[in-house]
């Protein structure tokens, strides 16, 4: 079984989805002595055992396969359905784009996804916005693989560890991308991640890893004083060469910081933070399809703006520091994480 301990680096390089995780990235973070992980959330059973296989073979250092745990969801009345698809017509960008609504299956099946997972073993499996069934954990434990899921308050990090996780993500308010929370319908307490790892830290008896707009060794530093055994950093890898961030993304990281990383519901149904755009403008108080429903609805817009390298379209996900973010090959950035934590450690 996985153990923090035995990392070299207490860094876990966040998983996200969409391409921008791939075998190079993941294995030079694992072979600097951190986690290389992948965002698995929508990818097909071929390309997960793909991405391991590939993976496994540049590094033997630990790994981390995630995925979402969808929550079921209909397609709601005809009149919204049309409220929906009037908010994203005629807009601003130049390019044809296809609309219309997703027909069901909305979203991939776990147990399909998790096939080569349990064929390939990765030290880690971890899963956002909930608890998977207890067959996967019961599964996970008997091949020695480490299970960790987010929690964004206190009483999700008590769901997690009752229901046998190894460790706990707590992913505070100001990390980009999707938000975790089990209801995004629900109240937020919208805890910074250090606050938040003070209270699950408190309230558990299992590992917690922290998460939420960790950029640098300091930032390292000040989880660990708070408690956590690790922490998750995602946004300060987006501009690493390795890095499958669009051309845009990258830029806009890099050289767009007064715009700031607010939440949207518009690209996907469910609230996650990225650089404001003109797309987030637009969209804003515009009714939207529930989650993964306005994902799939916005794809079409989404793969033109990335073809035209448009970012006033694309779901830019950062967190809220990432005017911090540094444009470094990912074994160069881990080196200078390792020296900024040993500085900060004194």
């Amino acid at each position: 079984m996985f153990s923090f301990s035995k990392l070299s680096l207490p860094v876990i390089q966040a998983p996200m989805a969409g391409g921008i995780n791939n075998p190079r990235l993941a294995s030079e973070v694992a072979n600097a002595g951190g986690v290389g992980s992948f965002g698995f959330s929508y990818s097909t059973s071929q390309k997960i055992g793909e991405d391991l296989l590939a993976t496994r073979a540049l590094t033997n250092g630990p790994i981390n396969a995630n995925f979402f745990v969808f929550s079921a969801v209909d397609l709601p009345a005809e009149a919204v359905r049309e409220n929906a698809l009037e908010a994203l017509k005629n807009l601003p960008i130049e390019g044809a784009y296809s609309l219309a609504i997703p027909q069901a299956p909305f979203f991939p099946d776990l147990e399909e996804q998790l096939k080569p997972v349990w064929e390939h073993c990765p030290d880690m499996l971890t899963f956002h916005f909930g608890v998977p069934s207890p067959s996967i954990m019961i599964r996970a434990r008997l091949l020695g693989i480490a299970v960790g899921i987010t929690a964004t308050s206190l009483k999700e990090a008590k769901a997690v560890e009752q229901a046998g996780a190894d460790f706990i993500v707590a992913q505070g308010i100001e990390a980009g991308g999707h938000r975790g929370i089990f209801n995004p319908d629900g109240a937020d307490e919208k805890s910074t991640a250090l606050e938040l790892t003070k209270q699950v830290v408190r309230g558990c008896s299992i590992p917690v890893v922290a998460a939420g707009a960790l950029m640098d060794g300091a930032d390292i530093a000040g989880a660990l004083k708070s408690g956590a055994v690790a922490a998750q950093l995602g946004t300060a890898f987006l501009c690493c060469e390795e890095s499958g961030a669009s051309p845009a993304h990258k830029e806009y990281l890099l050289k767009h910081h007064s715009r700031g990383s607010v939440f949207t519901t518009g690209f996907s149904g469910r609230p996650a933070r990225g650089i404001n755009n003109e797309f987030i403008q637009l969209m804003e108080n515009k009714l939207v399809l529930p989650f993964p429903i306005q994902n799939t609805l916005t794809a079409s817009l989404r793969q033109l703006a990335a073809r035209t390298d448009n970012g006033e379209y694309q779901s830019l996900w950062a967190g809220q520091d990432y005017s911090r973010t540094r444009q470094l090959s990912a074994k160069h950035l881990m080196l200078a994480l390792k020296d900024e934590l040993l500085i900060a450690l004194g």
